[in-house]
């Protein structure tokens, strides 16, 4: 099963982001898909990775997936984390995988000690893009509840991302949730994502007002670089904390547990270095009582068929993402793809990863730049409504 072609894909969902695959094929005339976790604007920078990459690894066995991983990382990184390379790194050991699993000749998960569940549980993200206030919000949210969702993330917070943000801010994004809750009744679990913005203060004063809505899960609170702002939200309120998906080693997830500074990780499988870095950290966090729910800003193809893999594989699996923007964009080019009903996922029953892509329909849709938002220009188009701004937000 020696590794004879590696070659990239853009797709243009015209929601969101570019999406970026990566197809590799054997001598033996296997393939296999991956994909990689890319960054709006950023997205060349991660392609650039993989061609580069390519050389690496043709003309080594698809089976030697821990092997390649150390290769690539001791070779070709120099020991020296990103996130970019292991966004690109991700791809190549997905596609790894389902040539893999393929060869066996059963799903991937089932190959590797079979399936902890039967279905999938995932909350919708990606709904709320382009709300400009808190109607349009829950609008929005009552639809994706008709599409059968029992769960949805969204940011509550206005503006744009920044440390220190003034009291009407935060009495909007508890407005927002207060909207929500009363809009979608007691049985939705909702989500909410503060987006590592704002400083643990804020973080923490927010949190508390949040709690009589009875909040699922509370994301990245605050900047992950420093894990101690994180933890000391953690240890301040009720409501389960997230971090996770801008870390990216193994080194990383260990600072978090040691500092118990998360309930919940959620590394994201095409940005960490794929299914073996995923198992790997799913592993160390089962001992700490701390579950996984995967982030997953990637298609409802390839990256999420190897978040559903991931998923049915351990036990202290909680709930998934899924960018329910990127599906019907996605759809159009599955050859294979995943059944997806009342938010979950049914597990896929051929080999590999289960999906395939159509590439001649893909190619329809090549890369297409999304135009710069210009942040100056945004209290602008904001509602203000009762809310006063602070100043200090407004310019950059």
């Amino acid at each position: 099963m020696k590794i004879a072609r590696i070659e990239t894909f853009f797709f243009y969902p015209e929601s969101g982001k570019n999406l970026l695959f990566c197809r590799i094929e054997t001598e033996d005339g296997l393939h296999g898909w991956g994909e990689s976790y890319v960054g709006v604007k950023k997205e060349r920078v991660v392609d650039e990775y993989l061609r580069a990459m390519a050389p690496y690894v043709i003309g080594r066995d698809a089976s030697n997936i821990r092997h390649t991983a150390q290769v690539m990382f001791d070779d070709f990184a120099i020991r020296r984390s990103s996130v970019d390379f292991f966004c690109a790194w991700s791809a190549i050991e997905l596609a790894m995988w389902d040539i893999v699993g393929k060869k066996a000749n059963m799903p991937v998960y089932q190959m590797l000690g079979g399936a902890c569940r039967e279905k999938v549980r995932i909350y919708a993200n990606g709904w709320w893009y382009g709300v400009t206030d808190i109607d349009s919000t829950v609008k929005r949210a009552l639809q994706v509840k008709e599409m059968g969702y029992t769960s949805l993330k969204w940011d509550p917070f206005p503006g744009p991302w920044r440390t220190h943000i003034t009291r009407q801010e935060e009495d909007y994004a508890v407005d927002n949730v207060r909207a929500m809750r009363e809009a979608l009744g007691p049985d939705m679990d909702l989500l909410i994502d503060a987006h590592r913005r704002v400083a643990p203060h804020h973080s923490i004063r927010v949190a508390k007002r949040l709690e009589e809505f009875g909040i699922f899960c509370y994301e990245e609170p605050c900047l992950s670089d420093n894990l101690d702002l994180v933890a000391e939200v953690r240890h301040a309120i009720s409501t389960p904390v997230v971090t996770g998906e801008t870390l990216y080693t193994k080194e990383d997830f260990a600072r978090v547990l040691e500092k118990r500074a998360a309930d919940i990780l959620n590394p994201d499988i095409c940005a960490v270095g794929g299914l073996t870095q995923m198992l790997d950290i799913a592993a160390m966090a089962q001992p700490h009582a701390v579950a996984i729910s995967p982030h997953n800003y990637n298609s409802t193809i390839v990256g999420l068929a190897a978040t559903v893999h991931l998923s049915a594989l351990i036990p202290n699996f909680l709930i998934a993402e899924c960018f329910i923007n990127l599906k019907d964009a996605c759809d159009s080019i599955a050859k294979l793809g995943l059944t997806i009903s009342e938010g979950w996922v049914d597990l896929p029953t051929t080999p590999g990863l289960g999906v395939d892509i159509d590439v001649e329909q893909m190619r329809k849709k090549p890369y297409k730049d999304f135009p710069h938002k210009d942040m100056r220009q945004y209290w602008d188009e904001f509602p203000r409504k009762n809310y006063v701004w602070g100043v200090a937000n407004v310019t950059r």
